[in-house]
């Protein structure tokens, strides 16, 4: 998590995720005068925490108004590194008549944005720096980046990491969360947050799993489990038949604001 964004801990004021704004360093820059009283230190730290996240929560409706006014739906894709995310993006266009543009977040580089691009996505890199998840500000910065007027998807594809992104709105409409055969089939019941609040859970690299150890009945009550209305799809990008039913999962989500 990280260090100083607040990102562990939870309010339970709202019922969307929540993020930090951009003015957030200055904030924190209180941090060290806090006085030696651990209560009193704790009510400042969750004032200035829920001033951060209170601004982020502005922002992101500010998001959502954005993509509304042009018919646009934004899906938020989160998951670990590794499962998948880009190479969905990269194979979703030969399965889909709908258009769609990609806002990527990593620390550094612009590998998965070139990625998306050299298959004609139009796509603009977000590098984070050592944040652990894009926040709304940074989403609305890269709005200024690409154009809504001809799309009917715009993906945000969040920082590789389990545990932050779950907890922040960056002004999208829906959460995609992604785990990967490979990961193994744990991982729903050991970051429960992220799957808690899916409204689809892919299970990715499905050609794996005859070699790996990864149970898709115990995945999929898991996630029923957190979440009883969550949609579980079985994915292998080789799989035509399952790229479909992914392509089908987002027509069908296109449009759907609430």
């Amino acid at each position: 998590m990280c260090k100083d964004c607040g990102c562990s801990i939870t309010r339970h004021d709202h019922s969307h995720d929540h993020d930090h704004s951009h003015d957030h360093s200055h904030e924190h820059g209180h941090h060290h005068e806090l006085n030696s009283n651990p209560q009193l230190n704790d009510k400042k730290t969750l004032s200035i925490i829920n001033k951060i996240l209170d601004k982020n929560d502005i922002e992101a409706a500010h998001n959502r108004e954005h993509f509304e006014a042009k018919n646009v739906t934004a899906f938020n894709l989160m998951s670990s590194p590794g499962s998948g995310k880009t190479t969905l993006l990269e194979n979703l266009i030969d399965h889909t008549a709908q258009k769609y543009a990609v806002i990527e977040g990593d620390l550094e580089t612009s590998r998965d944005a070139d990625r998306l691009k050299a298959k004609g996505v139009d796509a603009y890199q977000i590098q984070t720096g050592s944040a652990c998840h894009l926040d709304a500000f940074m989403v609305h910065g890269a709005l200024h980046h690409i154009s809504l007027d001809e799309l009917d998807i715009c993906f945000v594809e969040n920082v590789g990491n389990l545990v932050c992104p779950a907890s922040y709105d960056v002004g999208t409409h829906k959460n995609v969360v992604l785990v990967s055969v490979p990961e193994g089939s744990d991982k729903v019941e050991k970051y429960p947050v992220m799957f808690r609040r899916a409204d689809v859970v892919f299970i990715t690299k499905c050609d794996l799993l005859p070699y790996f150890d990864f149970s898709v009945e115990e995945a999929r009550e898991e996630c029923k489990k957190l979440n009883p209305d969550v949609e579980v799809i079985e994915v292998s990008v080789k799989d035509p038949a399952s790229m479909k039913a992914v392509a089908q999962w987002f027509a069908n989500n296109t449009g759907n604001f609430k």
